[in-house]
């Protein structure tokens, strides 16, 4: 990977404001995506989904607690594995208490959700010493149903809102080999109803990855050579290419 090149403050300050206003561009194109975001329609969830956990059988009602709004983590970690994808992993040290604390004072729910089975996430959950929320989704149509888990047996295979006919055609006929993908859903809560508000997968996952958000603003960026996943043992299960969008 080559430097940047070297030049005098008086150049760095002119080519920084050139690019500042491509940033300012970006922010409001954000802004208004983020509005429009809110505007998506949504979706009753009328299938009884049932999760194991430390405490028992719960239901994606329960996972609410008291707060209306709960985001899940889709956590690739198939229920052959005997740990957890290195990426999601990653993404899962950020999940610090003070995160939790922040959405649920805005009546967000937080929880991951894997198709292992428990005894597997809670082993994982301990090794890397998380606290959050952390279920199994094995034997339920969840994973499947969100499109994060594939066996075409079971369910078509889609990824990010393409069907497997697109994603041969967009070059990424590989997914035809993945078992897992990672993913984010949202949902709200209206007394017992709950409704699907929003799901994002790949690359639209990444802007909740605090340490992108920073490392996107260095000179070496992500330092990061992305591997194809090579098939339904797992290798390679963390990497999601940059194309994958």
């Amino acid at each position: 990977m080559s430097l940047p090149e070297v030049t005098s403050r008086e150049q760095w300050l002119a080519a920084r404001k050139e690019l500042l206003v491509r940033e300012k561009e970006l922010t409001r194109l954000r802004d208004a995506l983020n509005t429009d975001r809110r505007r998506l329609p949504m979706v009753r969830i009328d299938k009884p989904y049932v999760f194991d956990g430390p405490g028992g059988r719960t239901t994606l009602l329960e996972l609410f607690g008291e707060h209306r709004q709960l985001i899940v983590q889709h956590f690739m970690f198939a229920s052959d594995w005997e740990e957890g994808c290195p990426s999601c992993s990653s993404t899962a040290d950020e999940i610090a208490p003070g995160v939790r604390a922040h959405l649920e004072a805005r009546s967000t729910a937080f929880a991951v959700i894997a198709r292992a089975p428990l005894a597997k996430i809670e082993a994982y959950r301990a090794k890397r010493g998380w606290s959050f929320p952390f279920y199994s989704s094995y034997g339920s149509d969840f994973n499947y149903d969100f499109h994060v888990s594939f066996d075409e047996a079971i369910a078509p295979l889609e990824y990010n809102y393409r069907t497997n006919e697109e994603l041969v055609a967009a070059g990424l006929d590989w997914l035809k080999d993945a078992t897992e993908m990672p993913g984010l859903s949202c949902f709200l809560r209206n007394g017992d109803d709950v409704f699907h508000t929003y799901s994002a997968y790949a690359r639209g996952t990444e802007s909740t990855v605090a340490t992108y958000q920073f490392i996107d603003m260095t000179a070496l960026g992500r330092q990061e050579d992305w591997e194809e996943p090579k098939g339904r043992g797992g290798e390679a299960r963390g990497a999601v290419p940059d194309f994958a969008v």
